[in-house]
């Protein structure tokens, strides 16, 4: 184990040295006594070896004799030692007869400096030791900033796992990447955001994820389903109302955005508000002021808000059914979630954490691991619903399968039937390998963890696809149903060349 070096502050700086001339110890003793530092001389330089070696904590310089008398090892060899067992240590030789090549093989050997003993030695020791102090300190600094950095790069890796625990991010594909390290970004400001996708896409949990990475973490959050509530019943789940408001209203009652006070409102389905009602929530956004239903009182609250539709919003504003200042007031960020269907490559995590989550809350599951079969039958589904879909899929399949590994009939059953227009046999052309059969050069391994087959199968199909498509990469990717930029991560990621197969 290398000596750590002493510090500044350490009670003891011991310097150690080695010679066998009595007044040349004396007089390194003067001088190093002079400069404060506690001193040991030895004229053994075994004896000095295995002092360093318990003391290491204490010793800050080591000074050895280039010779020190028949049989004896002398400094280089020592020095050799010292290098050996604590790399760091300073280290200075001493001779009486100079040469070019004990000189040279002294550096060589790790000398930190290389004196001649003459007249002029106590000036010469005074700048060497002056020199030696002076890299002591630089060692000391860089090691403290190397302890930062370190210190540093130890806290940004908790935070990005702790981010992902939070996000609960489970995606390999670039554009859920991008979208990742969007939301950590817009979640520091306290603007709106406009969440898009399909159905089952994960649009709350964007919205949550927002939030819990906010400054406004410790605030509620509130959500509210714009489409499972009439406009009469909307407006008042959302502003209150006062006693008497209407029939059934015997008390007052505090809205959704009341409660969403210093946190955060998610308003889902937001584009199945009619256009008059629309005009409210744009009053509300632009002066974050309203009034109970029956009211007269105007409440003034805090509040982030995060929108979300499946709606195609250029449409919906084309036709009138949506306010186009409400859409440019919540668009101060827009989220757009892809469908599973174009990031294929993220099913296999996916399932593997659905499989994992859903054996954490029911007991006695079987299923511990999904098999390439099974994997391989998700990857050719095209999900309509989505990410939801699939988690609902990988968890019937595992409340349905009695075997250790999730097999592709668990799956099957799973699945709903598919429609006699569907591809025949081999399902979707996405992930279907020759004749609907696995890629020809994947071999489903046991005994390899999941990530590597599921490494592995992708790759197959990924080549797979190009064998068909005559290396031609936009048509491969077409086969796999997924973009050309999606296409060229996997391409990338799995080290294929361009212009032929890996």
């Amino acid at each position: 184990m290398a000596a750590p070096l002493a510090t500044a502050d350490s009670p003891v700086q011991t310097i150690v040295a080695v010679d066998d001339q009595p007044e040349v110890l004396a007089l390194l003793g003067e001088v190093f006594r002079a400069r404060g530092r506690a001193y040991q001389p030895f004229s053994d330089g075994e004896a000095a070896i295995a002092y360093v070696a318990a003391h290491q904590s204490e010793v800050v310089l080591v000074v050895l004799d280039l010779e020190l008398g028949a049989g004896k090892r002398g400094g280089i060899e020592l020095l050799g030692d010292l290098r050996a067992a604590h790399p760091d240590l300073p280290v200075i030789i001493l001779t009486g007869n100079a040469t070019v090549d004990a000189a040279v093989r002294a550096v060589k050997a790790g000398a930190t400096d290389f004196l001649v003993k003459d007249m002029y030695l106590e000036d010469t020791l005074d700048v060497s030791v002056e020199k030696i102090e002076r890299m002591l300190a630089h060692i000391r600094e860089r090691r403290r900033l190397e302890g930062e950095n370190v210190a540093l790069r130890n806290a940004n890796r908790a935070l990005r796992e702790e981010a992902d625990r939070r996000l609960q991010f489970v995606a390999e594909a670039a554009s859920m990447q991008e979208i990742r390290e969007k939301i950590e970004r817009i979640s520091q400001l306290s603007r709106p955001v406009l969440v898009l996708g399909e159905r089952g896409t994960g649009k709350e949990l964007v919205a949550a994820a927002i939030h819990r990475l906010s400054p406004r973490a410790n605030g509620p959050f509130i959500t509210i389903n714009c489409a499972a509530v009439t406009e009469t019943l909307l407006e008042s789940e959302l502003f209150g109302h006062e006693q008497g408001a209407f029939t059934g209203a015997t008390k007052r009652k505090e809205g959704k955005f009341e409660l969403a006070d210093g946190g955060t409102m998610f308003l889902d389905e937001v584009g199945n508000m009619t256009p008059e009602f629309q005009t409210k929530i744009l009053r509300v956004l632009e002066y974050q002021r309203f009034e109970r239903v029956a009211g007269s009182k105007t409440i003034s609250v805090d509040v982030r808000v995060v929108a979300a539709t499946n709606e195609d919003m250029e449409k919906a504003m084309a036709e009138g059914r949506f306010r186009r200042d409400l859409y440019d007031r919540l668009a101060f960020e827009v989220i757009r979630l892809p469908p599973l269907r174009t990031r294929r490559e993220d099913i296999p995590a996916l399932a593997a954490h659905f499989l994992a989550q859903f054996r954490a809350e029911v007991p006695h599951v079987s299923a511990r691991v999904i098999s390439a079969e099974a994997l391989a039958r998700l990857m050719r589904y095209d999900f309509p619903g989505n990410v939801r879909e699939l988690k609902n899929v990988v968890e019937r399949a595992a409340y349905g399968c009695d075997r250790p590994a999730l097999d592709e009939r668990a799956v099957e059953r799973a699945l709903p039937p598919e429609p006699p227009s569907k591809t025949p046999a081999g399902g979707s052309r996405a992930a279907r390998g020759v004749e609907g059969n696995l890629p020809p050069e994947f071999s489903d391994d046991p005994a390899l963890p999941l990530p590597e087959r599921v490494a592995a199968f992708e790759r197959a199909l990924v080549k797979d696809a190009l064998l068909r498509a005559k290396n031609k990469q936009r048509e491969a990717a077409e086969l796999l149903g997924m973009s050309y930029d999606q296409f060229r991560h996997l391409y990338r990621k799995y080290g294929m060349k361009d212009g032929g197969l890996a």
